[in-house]
């Protein structure tokens, strides 16, 4: 493979990516727009503590993300298997809120920091760090790549290229 090729494949790839960060990050800044207001309406409503009002926020803005990541983000994804999609999504997103309440549960029992302003920025930087779990697992895991264009391509047009099947005779039955 040419030099000059594999710079234009890699900057092909880059900004393959580059693209599909930029549409993680649409959905989950609108996500995390979700999660802090749920999170926040809950608190200013309810009587409910800290960490069990962040849970039912985070709940929210997983159903929001899922929307946004499988017709936004990766519409153009591997679209068979809805049901093991979603189950993995869930468990993934399970994961990314522990991980995002953990941060939380930490800052309020753990240090006392239960202010509103403190839960909101334990709140946030929760949400950052299972961000980039949740990043990692849905593209890896989740939403999987369809195989790649030119690798179809080549393997249809090396089928076509092939030597016809030479005839083979007709074996008896033997019985």
């Amino acid at each position: 493979m040419s030099e000059r090729r594999m710079l234009g494949e890699l900057s092909t790839r880059v900004g393959q990516l580059a693209r599909e960060i930029t549409k993680f990050g649409v959905v989950g800044g609108a996500g995390v727009f979700v999660n802090l207001a749920v999170f926040n309406l809950v608190r200013g409503l309810t009587e409910l503590p800290v960490v069990r009002a962040s849970i039912v926020a985070t709940v929210v803005a997983t159903g929001f993300n899922y929307v946004g990541y499988r017709y936004f983000t990766y519409r153009d994804r591997d679209k068979q298997g809805r049901t093991k999609e979603l189950s993995l999504f869930l468990l993934f997103s399970a994961v990314g809120l522990v991980i995002e309440n953990g941060v939380l549960y930490t800052a309020t029992y753990g240090f006392g920091w239960d202010s509103s302003l403190q839960s909101n920025i334990f709140k946030f930087l929760g949400i950052g760090i299972g961000t980039l779990f949740r990043f990692w697992s849905y593209r890896t895991w989740v939403f999987r790549a369809l195989p790649a264009r030119e690798a179809v391509e080549r393997a249809e047009s090396f089928l076509s290229e092939a030597p016809p099947a030479q005839a083979t005779r007709k074996q008896p039955v033997r019985k």
